[in-house]
């Protein structure tokens, strides 16, 4: 098996793609070892000293390493955990872990703010190694969540203001703002 690894705009996170499907659909994003219950290769992941957040897309694993720690001590290591994962036999994800767009929310607004995002918003962070959630819509407000690689990257609020903001402005006039939450 080979894995290529990918830079993302985060510096403290790291891009590889196992040459396979990774997750069959949606996203599975987790900060820390003990929320890592539902996946095996999460779970794998956390087990490296240094690793600080692992989000599993659907081509690729986004890990992001605590910040005194450095790529040069942790690559190997992380290439060995994901290529020993994909030998073993095990899911990626034992139960459904994965975000998504809130299909539970039918409103006009949601659905267009929701087509907007899964169309022409997260294909583009996913190439990054991330992920943007919907998390709601209220008097004009969208409140979203970044994953993976877009969680605590420098560039995140300029692509939240710049860019999502602005192309959901421009096509939903009842948008005001966007908001990034935790």
């Amino acid at each position: 098996m080979f894995i290529q690894t990918e830079t993302t705009p985060n510096p403290a996170t790291l891009k590889f793609l196992p040459g396979c499907t990774v997750m069959d659909s949606g996203t599975a994003y987790f900060t820390a070892g003990d929320e890592a219950a539902r996946s095996p290769m999460a779970q794998r992941l956390f087990e490296i000293e240094g690793v600080a957040g692992v989000f599993l897309g659907a081509d690729f694993i986004t890990v992001t390493r605590h910040p005194d720690m450095e790529w040069d001590a942790l690559k190997a290591a992380v290439l060995s955990a994901i290529m020993d994962h994909f030998t073993s036999g095990e899911p990626v994800v034992v139960a459904d872990a994965m975000g998504g767009t809130n299909g539970a929310q039918d409103d006009g607004v949601i659905s267009q703010i929701c087509e907007l995002l899964d169309t022409r918003v997260r294909p583009m962070v996913a190439q990054d190694g991330g992920d943007i959630v919907f998390k709601g819509y209220e008097d004009g407000i969208v409140f979203l969540h970044m994953q993976g690689a877009c969680a605590g990257c420098p560039s995140a609020s300029q692509t939240l203001k710049h860019g999502v903001e602005n192309m959901l402005r421009y096509y939903i006039p009842e948008i005001q703002e966007v908001r990034a939450v935790n």
